[in-house]
């Protein structure tokens, strides 16, 4: 029992309640709006059609922040070496982690705008200290100590 009230004790203490950021709901109007905004990025680079497998989507105000994994519908992979920007030269499959992608999001009226995302990133780029200070509001966790 103490070790359950100690779980829930560091899960409420190191949740989304003390960011202050909310997740929006499956089948919400901003939902698909903000995955909408990413999508335009990931099917320019990685052809038609992408769904994803959203592993965090938060906002708080204007901001927002989501980290995903791009594929085919119904959860099928992407061949990188088959995509527009594989062909372009924008997408470099030995040096990517897959088609993973984070973005950083600002609404503008009801519409989202991702304002800056990366599609298979091998680091944490948007964890330095510009972003950090325009969009810590939904990246605070990543942002300890970088500014």
């Amino acid at each position: 029992m103490q070790f359950l009230k100690l779980l829930f004790l560091t899960l409420f203490l190191s949740g989304p309640a003390l960011a202050d950021y909310f997740e929006p709901a499956r089948g919400s109007v901003e939902r698909k709006s903000m995955l909408d905004a990413v999508r335009a990025h990931a099917e320019e680079q990685l052809g038609l059609p992408v769904e994803f497998l959203v592993y965090d989507l938060r906002v708080k105000g204007s901001l927002g922040f989501a980290a995903l994994k791009a594929q085919r519908p119904g959860g099928g992979d992407i061949d990188l070496y088959a995509t527009p920007g594989f062909k372009a030269g924008t997408i470099e499959p030995d040096t990517m982690d897959g088609t993973t992608m984070q973005a950083l999001l600002r609404r503008s009226g009801e519409t989202w705008v991702a304002v800056h995302w990366a599609i298979g990133p091998t680091d944490v780029w948007f964890a330095y200290g510009p972003f950090c200070r325009r969009y810590r509001a939904v990246i605070e966790d990543y942002c300890a100590g970088t500014d």
